[in-house]
Parts: structure tokens; C-alpha cells; sequence
């Protein structure tokens, strides 16, 4: 019997540093839109600062509504409302990418629909294949400019895409909804959906010191590792993993669940904070997650680095930007950030099956 072929990753790795003008690092947090988990793991930390610690509690609010019809994403009220005060994410949520209808509305203001075969003729709206249905054709993507279609409410567009999801082909979705905004009422996502089955939550939290953790050497310099001198930030990533899931990292010959150990060279951390939010998390809270883990060195620290986690819902139709994303073997998209104590980074961008390469 053969062995199936291993499904296929890409790992993007670079390295700057926050204070140089061309570092992209605010701009590609920006543009992964729809990020379900956070982590970050510090080094040498028993205890999170009160800043620290503050931020991760106010990184929500989000909200679910059930069967809310897609047309009422199209009408002038919501896009004045919400699209062009604000930054305004959508998602599908129980659906899979490679089999259901999904939807995403990014912050940008682009409706991104992916749709199977007969709902996508049943629509009539214009769209092009999905770039992996394989030989035969069973997706198709449609992209809708909120703003630009908001600017001629009495064109045929507006018309036509307002009848298709309104009259023609009414279809309902399970929706995640989050809104970054300034002076608005927080009230205003629960009072204009109140007439569906709206719900706010919070995040969900999660804080945990690792005590004697064995952590890879590392030199900012160098991404691909020194031998006998540093880890590279492949090893990193990998070690990183089987931390985040609680993996042994001693290979001990008894454990038969992993078998994996810590890249050497290494050295035994004391205690190491580690911290996990779950939810529908905003880029921009996570932009500002960021900069506040980069004035963790502000003040002298034992840690020598430390390090930003952040992964995308499996089944969002989009990755980075308007880049296609599917499922298939592995929906993973996700990117994490190696913040060193001179403001060095290192940024790791991964993505599976059905993607195209990282930005």
C-alpha cells in the first residue's frame, strides 16, 4: 500500500527591524483580516505586566448573529453605518471553504463570496472560477466593492446585486462580526441587528507559566542558524508549535504520544509566560498588541527575545489581502513575529494547500 503524498506548506521567513522606514510589519498585520487565536510567549516572565495584561483583557468585543440574510450587507444604511466609519469584518462561521457557501466582508470594504456551482448561476452575478476546483469547476468567487457600489445607488449594478441577494437567490449565513471604529456607541452593532439573533462575547483568555522550559538558542542575524551557535528560525518555528500545543520536549524513550526534543543548541528558561486569546480578533488590536510586546525590552530583561503568534480561520476565503484561500489537506494561514531585545524581528509566514505564496 502506498503512503499518501504529505500535503504541501510554504514558510515565508524575513528579518528587519521596527524602527527601519521600509519595515512592513504594521501593514501585513493590517491585511490578514480574520484571525481567530493569538499568542505570545515570553521568556524569563513569571508574570505579565499590568499594560500587558490589560491590553489582552480589552482586545474584544465581537459578535455572532444567526441566518442573516446577505442583502443586508449590501444596503446604503449599513455600508454608512459601519463600512465608511470604520473598519468592518465578516465571516461565515460552520461553513467549510471547499465544500459550502461562505462569505467575507473585509475591512476595505470588499464583499468576498464563495459559492458552488449552481448558487453561483443562480445569483447571476459576474465572478471568475476558484483557482483550485481542480479539472472540473465547483467554485466560484465574487467580489463586491461595498464603497464603489454605495457611490450610484440608482445604477444597474446596485440593482442587480441588491435583487440577486434580496428576491433572486436570498441567502442567509451564520455571521462573525467585528467593527474597529472611533466615537461611535458600542451599542450600535447589537441595536442594528437586533431584529436577528445577535450575540456579543468576549474573547477567551488563557494564562499559563511553562516553568524550566528548554528554548532554542537564537542570534536576530541570523535566520538560517549558526551550527553549534543558533537555532534557525525553521527549528524555531517548529519548536514553537509543540510548545503552544503542551508537547514533551525531552524525548523521553517511555512517551509514545511525541518524540520530538528542542533544537539545539538551547538553554533552560526558569519560567516562561505563555498567553493565548481566542476569538474573532481585529488586525488593528493585534497592531497595537505588538507595539506594546515591542517596549517589553524598553527596560532590561533577562528574556533575549520573544515571540507573536497569530493564526487565521481555516475556513476563510481569503488569506493575506484578496488572495485566494482554500482548505483541502490543511486550511492553516498564520504568521509569527520573533521580537528581539535590539528591535530586530524576525516574521514567519506559513500557509497550506491552497494558497498562494505569502506577501
Amino acid at each position: 500500500m502506498e503512503l499518501r503524498e504529505a500535503p504541501r506548506h510554504l514558510m515565508v521567513c524575513e528579518k528587519s527591524n521596527f524602527g527601519h522606514e521600509k519595515s512592513r510589519h504594521k501593514h501585513l498585520v493590517e491585511t490578514h483580516y480574520h484571525n481567530y487565536r493569538v499568542s505570545f510567549l515570553v521568556p524569563e516572565c513569571g508574570m505579565l505586566s499590568k499594560e500587558l495584561k490589560n491590553l489582552v483583557m480589552e482586545i474584544g468585543p465581537y459578535y455572532s448573529v444567526k441566518n442573516l440574510p446577505l442583502h443586508e450587507l449590501v444596503t446604503h444604511e449599513f455600508i454608512h453605518t459601519f463600512v465608511k466609519k470604520g473598519s468592518f469584518s465578516a465571516l461565515t462561521y460552520n461553513t467549510s471553504i471547499d465544500e459550502d457557501n461562505t462569505a467575507a466582508l473585509l475591512p476595505n470594504g470588499k464583499l468576498i463570496l464563495s459559492l458552488n456551482k449552481d448558487t453561483y448561476e443562480e445569483t447571476g452575478l459576474q465572478g471568475h472560477p476558484s483557482r483550485y476546483s481542480g479539472r472540473k469547476t465547483m467554485k466560484f468567487i465574487v467580489s463586491i466593492d461595498l464603497v464603489d457600489l454605495s457611490a450610484n445607488l440608482d445604477s444597474k449594478k446596485y440593482e442587480r446585486v441588491s435583487w440577486s441577494f434580496k428576491e433572486k437567490n436570498p441567502l442567509k449565513f451564520d455571521f462573525l462580526l467585528a467593527w474597529h471604529h472611533t466615537g461611535a456607541e458600542e451599542s450600535t452593532m447589537m441595536s442594528y441587528f437586533s431584529k436577528y439573533q445577535i450575540q456579543e462575547h468576549q474573547p477567551k483568555v488563557s494564562l499559563s507559566t511553562v516553568r524550566e522550559l528548554q528554548c532554542p538558542v537564537l542570534q536576530s542575524s541570523s535566520l538560517a542558524g549558526e551550527p553549534e551557535e543558533a537555532c534557525s528560525a525553521l527549528e524555531l518555528f517548529d519548536w514553537l508549535g509543540a510548545v503552544f500545543c503542551h508537547a514533551d520536549l525531552d524525548n523521553q524513550p517511555y512517551n509514545f504520544i511525541s518524540t520530538y526534543r528542542c533544537p539545539q543548541p538551547s538553554t533552560v528558561v526558569a519560567q516562561a509566560c505563555l498567553c493565548t486569546v481566542t476569538g474573532f480578533i481585529l488586525p488593528e488590536k493585534i497592531n497595537v498588541l505588538l507595539e506594546q510586546l515591542c517596549h517589553y525590552f524598553d527596560e532590561p530583561k533577562l528574556a533575549p527575545w520573544l515571540t507573536l503568534s497569530v493564526q487565521g480561520f481555516a475556513d476563510s476565503p481569503v488569506s493575506w489581502r484578496e488572495n485566494e484561500h482554500g482548505f483541502q489537506k490543511g486550511g492553516e494561514h498564520l504568521y509569527n513575529f520573533v521580537i528581539f531585545s535590539n528591535q530586530d524581528y524576525w516574521l514567519q509566514m506559513a500557509v497550506g494547500a491552497n494558497d498562494d505564496c505569502p506577501p
